[in-house]
């Protein structure tokens, strides 16, 4: 008795729900972030996966726990993780390398 009592637990706790999104309401998340993440009223159009969930309550009413993000984005979506580069967009690689040939030389020579 003892043995059927805990195969069920173990069944249970073992068991996986249903998705939280249909496929419907995915493909409205889907096309939701492709608007970009400033298109949603943040500042920096980069996605975290505070800002995909706040977008997904406010479009399907669902709300998901970051893990369920990150499911989300990663299997259902197909997104990999992106990290920004770590220099300007405005960097000029021009004027870099004029300041290195007439600039650095001249302030070397005054140390």
């Amino acid at each position: 008795m003892r043995e059927r009592r805990g195969r069920r637990v173990a069944a249970a706790a073992g068991s996986r729900s249903r998705p939280k999104l249909d496929d419907l309401q995915v493909e409205v998340v889907r096309a939701a972030l492709e608007q970009g993440a400033q298109a949603h009223g943040f500042e920096a159009d980069l996605w975290t996966l505070e800002r995909v969930g706040a977008v997904v309550t406010r479009v399907t009413g669902v709300t998901l726990s970051k893990a369920s993000v990150w499911r989300l984005l990663t299997g259902r979506l197909g997104w990999s993780l992106q990290r920004p580069e770590r220099r300007a967009v405005e960097r000029d690689a021009s004027e870099i390398a004029r300041w290195i040939a007439h600039e650095w030389p001249r302030i070397k020579k005054g140390l």
